[in-house]
């Protein structure tokens, strides 16, 4: 394979190494495990330039996820709750993902069961904005829950 009006074809090394010469080009190898290998006539530097144009240009294409956390207590009372929702709202439309968790400090592990229905009632209050990722699971002292935000 070759490059920059040079005659295609299948080329001794030699040959092609001297083609590429006179052309004032690299003589690239593109498949070396391939039999024979199979390699190119081109400007190295241009292809170098090239390649890391298409991979930042896919980098810059692929989304960036944050994960964005709100932390409760087993006995949140209904004015941190609205303010920690209003927050959540927020996350959830600017496109964050979002780690919802309720922290249980020394024996109020007893009140698991508040902390999941706490939790339950915000993926609720979301429903429309966001989707349940994961359900309320207990890891260590943590009671966690993922929602994302729906797409629009």
């Amino acid at each position: 394979m070759v490059g920059d009006n040079v005659k295609v074809g299948i080329y001794k090394f030699s040959d092609a190494l001297r083609i590429s010469e006179e052309k004032d080009l690299d003589l690239v190898e593109i498949s070396p495990k391939a039999s024979p290998p199979v390699c190119k006539i081109l400007n190295y530097k241009k292809f170098l330039y090239e390649q890391k144009k298409r991979e930042k240009s896919l980098k810059s294409k692929s989304t960036k996820v944050t994960i964005k956390e709100i932390r409760f207590g087993p006995q949140t009372d209904e004015h941190d709750y609205a303010f920690k929702k209003k927050h959540a709202e927020k996350f959830l439309n600017e496109g964050a993902k979002l780690k919802a968790f309720v922290f249980f400090k020394g024996r109020s592990i007893i009140f698991k069961e508040q902390g999941q229905i706490l939790l339950l009632r915000l993926a609720q209050d979301l429903e429309e904005i966001g989707k349940v990722e994961q359900l309320p699971q207990l890891e260590g002292k943590r009671m966690i829950m993922f929602i994302s935000p729906k797409k629009k």
